[in-house]
């Protein structure tokens, strides 16, 4: 353990916290732990504008929500501004920079960059990276009205909380060459640098919220759990070496560390998402579930009192088949009421197909006489009627969106039974006219 690591996490609150800028929070602060070290955070909100306090308690709950514990006080980095102003003052001094008001809009300090060499530096994760020392230029670090730029301010900061490692964006790639060039005209030794990959989407752009979701707020409205957010997004540029994928927290502890990241930019995949979302739903406590499956269903405007059997009993087909909880008012409105919407494309496809209406009436017409309805009574009716019509999937399929409006849902025969004999008739038959019968 190397208890001397310190790391931060450094946004600029802007109202929404980017799924990009919280990988790199993650990232972080699965370092420190991995180390022994410490997770700073600091609030770079010196555009006023922008960094309300709003803006900041949304961030903070996103960190509380995804379980981010920093090791000590929040940093405000406008708090920092006359040490800003003070290291500017010195690097004048020392003929590190220079007063100009070359765009004719007020004197500004520009820091100077070396003219000639190379510069370079190792990448924790992308490797060597060189720069002519030409092609770079000198730039701003203090604007005409006196306010720091954030080079000089981020640079500054690292500074006096003592950062041994930067982990963050490659976008910051660039940025880093006349970071090191600060430190070290400021006298201080550079931190080691770890730039991840870009996340981007099927097209291989950068992800954005034209692409979904891209806010940490927007995945907790849709019923995402934090753990499961937590892992998918270190998965992306990060990998364990071995074929895992869900983790606990301890486990990512453990293996975590710099060397198994990917230089190479990591695609947003939805889908696996879900599917992650989904294992971490399915191993929740049932006590949990039905807490925020109640919830769910209430917000929705639904009857929290299913038709002929309880919750408990709706839970249990439904928990393990729930990706998001914003799923769950949508995939169970037919166990509380007969009011339930109707699929158009499972319509299209389950009851205009030929003879669904001949198949939803000799299915309620079989279901009648059933004395006790079990699962397996109604599975022998289906599977009969299944040789007759040319199969399990032509009978099972009307069968369902008839009885719940959807094509998916918990097992058929399950479904039913919990439904009961007489609604599932009724149901059928109701269902009739919507066929091409």
């Amino acid at each position: 353990m190397c208890n001397n690591i310190r790391v931060r996490f450094a946004p600029s609150p802007t109202g929404n916290v980017h799924i990009g800028n919280i990988r790199a929070a993650i990232f972080n602060w699965l370092f420190a732990r991995h180390t022994g070290g410490k997770f700073l955070l600091r609030v770079e909100d010196t555009d006023l504008e922008r960094s309300t306090p709003e803006a900041i308690k949304t961030l903070l709950e996103s960190m509380e929500w995804l379980k981010l514990d920093y090791d000590e006080p929040v940093v405000y980095q406008t708090a920092n501004v006359n040490e800003h102003l003070k290291a500017a003052r010195k690097l004048l001094d020392s003929g590190h920079a220079y007063k100009s008001d070359k765009g004719g809009k007020g004197e500004c300090i520009i820091f100077k960059m070396p003219s000639e060499g190379r510069l370079e530096y190792n990448d924790l994760v992308k490797g060597r990276m060189r720069k002519k020392a030409e092609d770079t230029q000198d730039f701003v670090i203090v604007r005409s009205d006196g306010s720091p730029v954030f080079h000089l301010a981020n640079v500054v900061d690292d500074i006096l909380q003592g950062i041994t490692h930067v982990i963050r964006g490659d976008d910051h790639v660039e940025n880093t060459f006349k970071h090191i060039e600060l430190f070290k005209a400021l006298g201080a030794q550079p931190p080691a640098y770890a730039h991840l990959p870009m996340i981007v989407n099927n097209m291989g752009k950068p992800y954005s919220k034209r692409d979904g979701s891209a806010f940490v707020g927007e995945f907790r409205e849709q019923g995402y759990l934090p753990d499961a957010l937590f892992n998918f997004l270190l998965l992306l540029g990060w990998a364990p070496g071995d074929d895992r994928e869900i983790m606990s927290r301890e486990e990512m502890i453990k293996a975590f560390s710099l060397d198994r990241c990917k230089a190479s930019a990591a695609r947003f995949d939805l889908k696996k998402l879900r599917w992650m979302n989904g294992e971490y739903i399915a191993a929740m406590p049932k006590d949990e579930f039905k807490k925020e499956f109640l919830r769910r269903v209430s917000d929705a405007g639904i009857p929290t009192e299913p038709l002929g059997c309880t919750v408990d009993d709706v839970i249990v087909p439904v928990q393990p088949r729930t990706k998001t909880f914003g799923d769950i008012p949508a995939n169970c409105i037919y166990f509380f009421t007969e009011d339930y919407p109707f699929s158009e494309a499972a319509v299209a496809k389950r009851l205009k197909q030929p003879e669904a209406g001949r198949i939803l009436e000799e299915t309620a017409s079989r279901f009648e006489s059933i004395h006790d309805f079990t699962e397996e009574a109604a599975e022998d009716v289906i599977k009969e009627l299944a040789e007759k019509y040319g199969g399990m999937g032509a009978v099972v399929h009307p069968v369902r969106v008839a009885v719940s409006g959807v094509s998916e849902g918990p097992g058929l025969f399950e479904m039913l039974r919990l439904i009961g004999k007489e609604r599932t008739i009724a149901r059928l038959r109701r269902a009739i006219p919507q066929t091409a019968l």
